[in-house]
């Protein structure tokens, strides 16, 4: 089997930041001869009754991502993250290989941001993939060689894999996050909404990627037009690359942190906030925004852009994503004007156990709420304010710790020993 060279980002942002962040970039793969096809062309997914119009699919909405089970091969379901980040869909559980009997075609060498080894990754084609009456009999995946990014672990349920541009190829898609729904519209049949509260906004293709071009203020007096990759794979509201325009700058107020872990190791950056982002008639004001090191994303782009727009600021509408022509519809739910605010604890958690209900803690950073808590790594959380963690989702979790500034939080911790350690940790808002 020959190996070929492929240059991959994809990383996760870290629970502490509260931003899931998955994108890839096949920088190389076209030059081993895999042909991928242009988002112009018919995506490979269709309807099973042909003579219906739209399908409505329940998901799963976790950690700001959408969760959808699917089929492979006859077989699950699977539970993939829908993400118009990526154009070739990935299968990141490495034990599907065996139990879904795929055949690799070709080897990669995965290089992507961070500092550790490469890995492989292999290309599977011929993969049998159905969603509810709705059905693609011949897919080709990126198979991971290592669950390096332990998904599952970060979402708090299994995740097996990503979905990406072919099923927006396929189908208008209609996104529901309040009611935890996406409605797939045959694309000749689809009528858009009408409305005052709809914003159009235009979709650029561009190097098998969808692009927005939005206003952003980043202080008192510099409004520039920013390109943004649509990015529903992103659990973060936006995120910058200081090096695409001389006028990008870090604010004033600003946190260095880590912002997520990629396939060979830790992304770093900045927190900050930026003035104002337009989204056609709407405003949204005092917007948390990630700026990535140079070094670990800028480089790595196949399109010029100027960053990203990620699902944390999506969900706070009904999105409607329509590839065929070329727009994006947004209509404001009921979470619109809540605040955006990053973790206030000062550490990661990771769900553990056989049914993914045990959490743990990672890294702590130096004098946070956390640290001056006493909490310590490989620290199993137990309960907080009296409830069971083991009664709570991660989101749930996840929220309480980004609730509001100032807040006290009693936990109840188990030390890898066996001891049981209670204290009080106060929420401090940083950013």
């Amino acid at each position: 089997m020959p190996l070929r060279s492929v240059v991959i980002w994809l990383f996760w942002g870290r629970i502490r930041a509260g931003w899931l962040r998955l994108s890839l970039l096949l920088a190389c793969c076209l030059c081993s001869g895999v042909q991928r096809p242009a988002l112009a062309q018919p995506g490979p997914f269709s309807l099973v009754a042909t003579q219906e119009k739209k399908v409505r699919i329940p998901v799963f909405m976790q950690r700001n991502l959408v969760i959808i089970p699917l089929r492979l091969n006859g077989q699950g379901p699977f539970n993939f993250l829908l993400d118009t980040g990526i154009n070739t869909s990935l299968i990141t559980d490495a034990s599907l290989r065996q139990q879904l009997r795929l055949r690799p075609k070709q080897r990669f060498l995965v290089s992507g941001a961070g500092e550790e080894e490469p890995l492989e990754a292999f290309l599977v084609d011929s993969v049998q993939v159905e969603l509810k009456n709705i059905a693609c009999p011949a897919l080709s995946l990126l198979l991971l060689s290592n669950d390096v990014l332990n998904l599952s672990g970060y979402v708090g349920m299994p995740i097996h894999g990503l979905l990406g541009a072919d099923i927006f190829r396929s189908f208008v898609v209609e996104i529901n996050p309040v009611e935890q729904e996406v409605v797939f519209h045959q694309p000749e049949d689809y009528r858009a909404p009408r409305g005052r509260r709809w914003a159009q906004i235009p979709l650029d293709m561009e190097g098998n990627k969808t692009y927005v071009t939005l206003p952003v203020t980043l202080n008192d007096s510099l409004t520039l037009p920013l390109k943004l990759v649509l990015d529903t794979g992103a659990g973060h509201a936006l995120s910058l690359e200081t090096t695409s325009d001389k006028q990008l700058k870090l604010p004033a107020q600003h946190l260095r942190t880590q912002l997520g872990r990629g396939l060979n190791g830790y992304i770093n950056g900045y927190l900050g906030r930026v003035t104002e982002l337009r989204l056609g008639r709407y405003r949204v004001p005092s917007l948390l925004t990630s700026f990535p090191d140079a070094a670990d994303v800028a480089q790595r782009a196949d399109v010029f852009r100027n960053g990203n727009l990620g699902f944390e600021l999506l969900k706070r509408f009904m999105i409607v994503i329509d590839y065929t022509h070329n727009r994006l519809l947004l209509r404001p739910n009921s979470t619109f004007r809540q605040p955006f605010e990053h973790d206030m604890s000062g550490f990661d958690l990771v769900a553990a156990g056989p049914e993914l209900r045990r959490y743990v803690i990672g890294k702590i950073q130096p004098e946070s709420p956390a640290a001056l808590a006493g909490l310590q790594t490989n620290d199993e959380l137990v309960s907080i304010n009296l409830i069971p963690t083991a009664e709570l989702s991660l989101t749930q979790i996840s929220n309480l710790f980004r609730s509001y500034h100032n807040r006290l939080l009693l936990l109840v911790i188990r030390r890898p020993s066996g001891e049981l350690y209670t204290t009080a940790l106060r929420l401090q808002r940083q950013i």
